[in-house]
């Protein structure tokens, strides 16, 4: 069973998107589901800081031993992060996906909400 905890929103492409803090950051990542069905991650292709995304975009790819798989933009708005240290130790993201496995954050557009983003419930739902 996938650890999916309570306090985040997740997107049907298996991202988390953790609350915006109060300068309107969010933080996002991969869910343990998503993690767990690639594999060992090996590289991680980052957004590029200070690009505009709308909801849907791809943004960069996860890659592992199995496959390669694209990473969305579950929110729109300005990437203002990326988690550099996955370059050296892509392997966070399967060893703690909600922690130092973390991938970009993204400072919400204007109108830009979470609330139509899965909760934990919906997320269960949805991975079984």
């Amino acid at each position: 069973m996938s650890n999916i905890p309570g306090d985040l929103k997740y997107s049907a492409e298996h991202e988390w998107i953790a609350a915006a803090e109060a300068d309107g950051v969010v933080r996002i990542g991969i869910t343990d589901f998503a993690q767990d069905a690639l594999g060992e991650v090996v590289y991680v292709e980052h957004p590029e800081v200070g690009s505009t995304v709308a909801a849907g975009d791809v943004v960069g790819e996860v890659e592992s031993t199995k496959s390669v798989s694209d990473i969305y933009a579950p929110v729109a708005g300005e990437i203002t992060a990326v988690n550099e240290a996955l370059d050296e130790e892509p392997q966070a993201i399967n060893s703690d996906p909600y922690g130092a496995g973390w991938l970009f954050e993204v400072k919400l557009a204007a109108g830009s909400e979470t609330d139509n983003l899965l909760s934990a419930e919906d997320y269960t739902q949805q991975v079984g």
